[in-house]
């Protein structure tokens, strides 16, 4: 399969655990205690919204839901402290709106986690082939989603 079937398949893999936290949060059942978790659910989204907007301008241009770079790897903004920002406030705000829809929304959550490391993971290797001062970045910058985990 070509380079860009395989970023079409990550693309649609994507598309379709976003579609089933939507519809878990939608239809699936209340959390019983909700007031509280709205709360605290908003306040995740947020979190995870402004990582997403401020990896994705950081990128300006070469922002592209394919795991094919369209440049080399960046050390600015978000990409000092982490390697896919976009990936780990996706996962962020994912977790806000279970939190404050339904339990079931955590199941496609969850499902996100192995599902990003390995697009990472893809993403990193192509990285590497296309600029020789990735690996030194790999190095430099350790985690992947989020500064204190993963």
């Amino acid at each position: 399969m070509s380079r860009a079937g395989v970023d079409r398949l990550w693309v649609a893999g994507q598309i379709v655990l976003i579609a089933l936290i939507v519809v878990a949060a939608v239809w699936g059942p209340h959390w019983p205690a909700r007031p509280i978790l709205l709360g605290v659910g908003i306040v995740v989204i947020a979190l995870g919204g402004l990582t997403m907007v401020w990896g994705g301008r950081t990128l300006g241009g070469s922002l592209t839901p394919y795991p094919s770079p369209r440049g080399k790897h960046l050390e600015r903004g978000p990409y000092r402290f982490i390697r896919h920002p976009i990936y780990g406030g996706g996962i962020t705000l994912a977790l806000g709106a279970s939190l404050a829809t339904s339990p079931w929304a955590l199941v496609p959550t969850a499902a996100l986690v192995p599902f990003f490391l390995l697009k990472a993971r893809y993403e990193e290797g192509l990285l590497a082939e296309a600029d020789p001062g990735y690996g030194e970045y790999l190095g430099r910058v350790r985690k992947r989603f989020f500064p204190w985990l993963l």
